[in-house]
């Protein structure tokens, strides 16, 4: 599957990067067990990689991409601002500190991970991401976890539309509306927590009878949902041939009836906080 990442396909944001549809994530992943994971990703064809300051894994992320002697233009990557270091002023810090661990001079995509409502510092923080861009060091701003009120705000401060909302989603919460608004505003919705932390997701009829269909697995079912709703989606792993298993979804499509067999799983359920109230520094 080497060749793997030929067939990913693309998200045109909307300041026409493109983006690959499908990613590798590396949330929880320990700093010292992330080169090797994310090796494994980059051999089975992955090219978007998707980590945060606060995973504290930015530094074995960047040694795997030094060691894997892939082109530079060939990977798209992606790293978020903890909340801490929010405000105009701490945001440059802290994507300088962001790019020394990861090694790189240009970033693909920088995410504010969380509105922090409370802290009401997000505003002053994009305007330190809209410097990043218009100063090349950033090829696209985004936000993650913001609802449509913390949206609208920043359209409001700036006229600048975040390219990018990374949210929970997954059969369990799909956020129906919030994507229907990044779609009409022109923000691509990335999906984490893709499989709901596989949990009893994974056992639902629904999704059992579809792998049955298709001659997949029930994960491989998700992830292609999110693919067929047009979502970006990062999954998750640390195994090899779990890596390459998620990689393997481009070969079959959900019919309509195949997704609206999905949409009634949909109870609200997070698996991670709600952004109204999540104010953790």
């Amino acid at each position: 599957m080497k060749d793997s990442h030929l067939s990913i396909p693309t998200i045109k944001l909307n300041n026409g990067v493109e983006m690959p549809q499908l990613g590798f994530g590396v949330f929880q992943v320990p700093d010292e067990e992330t080169t090797a994971a994310v090796k494994s990703a980059l051999d089975a064809g992955y090219r978007s990689i998707d980590t945060a300051a606060i995973y504290g894994n930015e530094a074995g992320v960047g040694k795997a991409l030094a060691e894997s002697g892939i082109d530079r233009d060939e990977l798209f990557i992606t790293t978020k601002l903890w909340n801490s270091k929010q405000g105009y002023d701490e945001t440059l810090r802290a994507f300088d500190e962001s790019m020394t661990k990861l090694g790189l001079e240009r970033l693909d995509l920088y995410l504010i991970h969380w509105p922090t409502p409370e802290r009401d510092l997000y505003l002053d923080t994009w305007k330190a991401f809209e410097k990043l861009y218009a100063d090349g060091r950033v090829r696209a701003i985004g936000v993650s976890n913001f609802h449509q009120a913390h949206l609208e705000r920043v359209f409001e401060a700036s006229g600048i539309v975040p390219a990018v909302n990374q949210i929970e989603a997954h059969p369990y919460l799909q956020q129906t509306e919030l994507r229907a608004f990044d779609a009409k505003h022109g923000i691509a919705t990335e999906a984490w927590s893709p499989l709901a932390k596989g949990g009893g997701l994974l056992d639902e009829p629904a999704i059992a009878a579809l792998a049955e269909k298709y001659g997949k697995t029930p994960a491989q079912i998700v992830i292609r949902w999110h693919l067929d709703l047009g979502n970006v989606v990062i999954p998750k792993s640390v195994t090899p041939s779990r890596i390459r298993e998620n990689l393997d979804v481009f070969g079959f499509s959900l019919t309509e009836t195949d997704i609206e067999s999905l949409t009634g799983l949909d109870r609200g359920e997070r698996t991670g906080p709600d952004p109204d109230t999540f104010n953790v520094a």
